[in-house]
């Protein structure tokens, strides 16, 4: 995960190119989702990010901790009302160590395509499964690859249009690799991010975990808990660690 993309331009103007994930029928469902997993017991977010589900589920009264890679983001969380309640390590999500043991580990908003090398991936897998004691669970937000929606020769798929705010993905289909183009209007001016994702399968997702010591234990097609289909663009899964099984 490249910090140097989320720079201090990008952290400023984070939260209001991504409203439409704050929206209550996004944010709330994903939220309960969490709590009812999480028990009375600390959580850690990897990813965190300017704190969009960390705030909210701390206001909840569950302890809840982050990793960051970009300080910029991290400080952008630090601003906000609650925001001093969630913990932030500023490291790598394949590396940074938390201490003490969490119930729930969680990286939302497709942000384990952020990691761009299967190594990486798979090391992101393995981290979350150090945090976790017995019984902990593993939960993804992630999209589900758009490649049966691509006519052949298209390499662009758009995933969002707003007043706002207008997404497309660009894929580069042999190298397992997209580019998000972000086009946002913030205070009458327009910005463009880009951020390169290397996008990933649920079977390939499920092997992680195995070479963690997890297994898949959920599956949905959305934070509602629909059923998860082959006709399903996004699944939220969740792996869990045995109960005999310690942190290391």
């Amino acid at each position: 995960m490249d910090a140097d993309v989320w720079n201090e331009q990008v952290a400023r103007d984070y939260d209001e190119s991504s409203a439409h994930m704050y929206a209550p029928g996004v944010l709330d469902p994903a939220v309960d989702f969490l709590e009812r997993r999480a028990g009375a017991y600390p959580v850690l977010e990897f990813a965190v990010g300017t704190g969009r589900v960390a705030v909210p589920l701390s206001a909840r009264g569950i302890r809840v901790a982050g990793i960051e890679k970009s300080e910029p983001m991290a400080q952008e969380l630090g601003r906000k009302l609650g925001g001093d309640d969630v913990a932030v390590t500023i490291g790598d999500m394949t590396t940074a160590r938390v201490p003490g043991e969490f119930s729930l580990v969680y990286l939302v908003y497709n942000a384990i395509t952020c990691l761009l090398t299967q190594r990486e991936q798979v090391a992101c897998f393995r981290n979350a499964a150090r945090h976790l004691g017995p019984g902990g669970r593993f939960v993804i937000e992630v999209f589900v690859p758009d490649l049966q929606r691509l006519p052949p020769g298209e390499t662009a798929r758009p995933f969002h249009v707003g007043d706002r705010h207008v997404g497309f993905d660009t894929y580069d289909l042999v190298n397992q690799r997209l580019v998000s183009h972000h086009y946002t209007i913030v205070e009458g001016e327009g910005s463009t991010f880009l951020s390169p994702h290397r996008f990933v399968w649920p079977s390939e997702l499920d092997l992680m975990a195995q070479l963690a010591g997890m297994e898949l234990s959920e599956r949905w097609a959305d934070w509602d808990e629909a059923p998860f289909t082959a006709s399903s663009r996004s699944h939220i899964s969740v792996w869990q660690k045995p109960l005999g099984s310690a942190s290391s």
